[in-house]
């Protein structure tokens, strides 16, 4: 039996597969100020579901897989490890200077963006290695250890080493490893030539300094994680989801904890793909992820998960980039929980601001007192107040509705229900320019994609959404309420290595190449006998990082070939560039030669056999057929038919207005749109023509 939580801002998800593929997912509130007490609240709503104690459950897992937002948390609201930052004399300020750029040229108000480490907590030590790997300056050490108790004395409670050209020489960063042992004895510390072997500095440095600040606090998050279940009876494998859209082992995460941030968004374009290919046949998704805090958006072209290497903690230019290529997810403060509220122009708005969990929306009756997204969803009749969480959560619907006219009716001179829909449709606004926005970016013909609506609210609007983006078809998938902790359970275990060595197509360096690929096969392969020993299937990609040369950017190009045997490989390398360079900017120039700066190898280990469980299926109970009133713009107050997501029968129609409701989900079928449920279990659902592109606005959420 395998298992996957996904912890976020408002509930915590969990998976349960079992061994004959059936699935049966719960939730329950996340605990902010003690999250591991909200993951085993979790499992043990599982337990009791299946009339088991909490040991007899964990004793049957043969793998946990979990995803937090614990390292991504601590970085946005300043509860890192004080860290201490180590670099080449001459160098102290790679992560104040970092790339440039600012998104508004002429904001002159906007305070310059402050260094991940402070320049108090920035040593120098006297050394420099050449850009050919040749030592310019010998490594002063007895500067070193001054350095490093200079650090000591200011407390720090972990150490990142990032000196120049440790990339092509890292004696003198192992050196200082070392000699942290020695002066500084049980702070962790980050070499940045381990971690992070690529060239940019402030890439380097910025990877670096994160990932030794969070150390102390994963460490014993993971660490207190593993010893709770082992506790409880676990006696499995702990696995945890990585930003690449992967998972690794605890104990390698706790080594290199970076790799966590953004870990749960980036599972949900995994799953996406998956219900794409399999309800819609096609390779092109957009996939959005609705949780209570967040709107996650990512689009999935040609089948392949998107993937960015400038992902940003925080606004571009003005937060801390992690240096790693990650799963390209966009987001926005719209989620079940995001806030409404009318500013002093009389103007309403939705977020940023969330209830979380903790209030939690003023329907939950924990001390919230503002309207949120829920609410007003529960005011116009889309939630059943006695199934929230299938039962185990009474919502309070007068109090929800008492607030949103208090927030927003009055002062708008709405009634309730008309107040409630202005919400839901600024908040469906919202999302649609979030999909916008990386869907025109990326020339992502949106008529042609399938939109995959996950997260337990993304039922309320996903319709709305592609009604207005010109989506022909929805698909909300069975397992759609914990899409992220679903797509974990179809992930593989996965690594990157990376290394750099400079070559030009025109006079390529073949003998250093080889040695490069060569090596970071080797790595790949010591990952796949090691950690991935006994995977399904192994694979291992290379790739080059190459641009024109004197641009300032690299694209990553894969390679056809292990080794360049022949002028031939090199030509087709050279090509295969130009391809990509015109896929991305619509142009090429193909006299030029191409210039490669890296090299890395992805190495994925698939634990489980999809061949033998292709689908994931519900096993979750139903309730029966009812209908209850609802409020749609298009007909105002009206009977509408509730059907228990279990009791579709795959091929079933279902025409709107309706509601399609499971103990985690709540699916809202608008007037004119036809369900159906699919053979894998998900629900489906076509737009009309006619329907696609309205130009809605708040008029239609007058009083009628």
């Amino acid at each position: 039996m395998r298992v996957s939580t996904d912890m976020g801002g408002t509930f915590t998800d969990l998976v349960v597969e079992d061994d004959k593929g059936q699935v049966q997912i719960f939730k329950s509130p996340t605990t902010p100020l003690d999250p591991l007490r909200g993951v085993l609240a979790t499992v043990e709503v599982a337990a009791e579901a299946r009339g088991e104690s909490l040991a007899e459950f964990l004793g049957q897992v043969d793998t946990f897989i979990h995803g937090t937002t614990r390292s991504l948390n601590a970085i946005l609201t300043g509860n890192t490890a004080r860290t201490g930052l180590v670099t080449t004399q001459g160098h102290p300020d790679i992560l104040l200077f970092r790339e440039g750029g600012r998104t508004d040229p002429f904001d002159f108000a906007r305070d310059y963006p402050a260094p991940y480490v402070p320049r108090a907590l920035t040593v120098q030590v006297p050394e420099r290695i050449g850009a050919d790997g040749s030592v310019v300056r010998p490594l002063d050490e007895q500067a070193a250890r001054k350095a490093l108790n200079e650090l000591r004395q200011r407390e720090v409670e972990a150490v990142a080493v990032c000196l120049l050209w440790s990339v092509v020489n890292p004696s003198h960063e192992r050196r200082i490893g070392e000699l942290i042992e020695e002066e500084l004895p049980g702070i962790p510390y980050t070499l940045s030539h381990l971690l992070n072997p690529i060239i940019r500095e402030y890439r380097r440095a910025s990877s670096t300094a994160i990932d030794a600040s969070l150390k102390p606090l994963m460490g014993t998050y993971l660490h207190a994680l593993e010893r709770d279940l082992t506790h409880h009876g676990f006696r499995g494998r702990l696995l945890i989801n990585t930003s690449a859209g992967g998972v690794q082992d605890a104990d390698d995460i706790a080594e290199a904890p970076i790799h966590t941030i953004g870990s749960g968004p980036a599972m949900a374009p995994v799953a996406g793909r998956h219900y794409a290919r399999v309800d819609a046949d096609v390779d092109i998704a957009i996939v959005a992820d609705t949780g209570g805090t967040s709107y996650d958006v990512s689009v999935v072209h040609r089948g392949r998960i998107p993937v960015t290497t400038e992902a940003w903690l925080g606004p571009q230019y003005f937060g801390y980039m992690t240096g790693f290529p990650a799963v390209d997810v966009r987001s926005v403060g719209a989620g079940g929980g995001s806030i409404a509220w009318v500013d002093a122009g009389g103007m309403l708005r939705v977020g940023p601001q969330s209830a979380g969990a903790e209030p939690g929306p003023v329907c939950y009756a924990r001390g919230g007192e503002q309207p949120t997204v829920s609410d007003a969803c529960l005011v116009l009749g889309y939630i059943d107040p006695q199934y929230f969480l299938g039962g185990r959560m009474v919502l309070d619907a007068a109090a929800a509705e008492e607030a949103v006219l208090r927030h927003v009716g009055r002062p708008l001179g709405l009634n309730a229900h008309a107040a409630a829909e202005a919400i839901l449709h600024l908040a469906t606004e919202h999302m649609v320019g979030a999909i916008e926005e990386i869907t025109l970016n990326q020339g992502i013909p949106v008529e042609e994609a399938v939109l995959v609506g996950g997260g337990g609210a993304a039922g309320f609007n996903t319709v709305a959404i592609a009604r207005r983006l010109g989506c022909s078809r929805v698909l909300l998938p069975g397992v759609g309420a914990v899409l992220s902790a679903a797509g974990a359970l179809m992930s593989d275990l996965s690594a990157e290595f990376a290394a750099t060595s400079r070559t030009v197509t025109t006079g390529f360096d073949r003998d250093g190449v080889r040695e490069v690929l060569d090596d970071l096969w080797r790595r790949s392969e010591k990952f796949a006998e090691g950690p991935g020993s006994g995977a399904v299937e192994t694979t291992i990609e290379l790739f080059a990082e190459a641009r024109y040369p004197h641009q300032v950017w690299e694209l990553e190009v894969p390679l056809r070939v292990r080794r360049f045997a022949s002028d031939e490989d090199v030509e087709q390398l050279r090509q295969d560039f130009h391809a990509v360079h015109e896929d991305i900017f619509a142009i090429r120039d193909a006299e030029s030669p191409v210039e490669v700066v890296g090299w890395r190898a992805r190495v994925r280990c698939r634990l489980n056999d999809t061949d033998k469980n292709p689908e994931l299926v519900s096993a979750s109970a139903g309730g029966t057929r009812h209908s209850r009133t609802a409020y749609f713009p298009e007909t105002g107050l009206v009977e509408t038919a509730v059907v228990p997501f279990e009791l579709m029968e795959p091929g079933e129609e279902l025409f709107g207005p309706a509601i399609v409701e499971s103990a985690v989900t709540t699916v809202v079928i608008d007037p004119g749109a036809q369900a159906t449920r699919t053979a894998s279990g998900s629900l489906s659902v076509k737009i009309p023509l006619t329907q696609r592109r309205t130009t809605e606005t708040t008029k239609e959420a007058l009083p009628r």
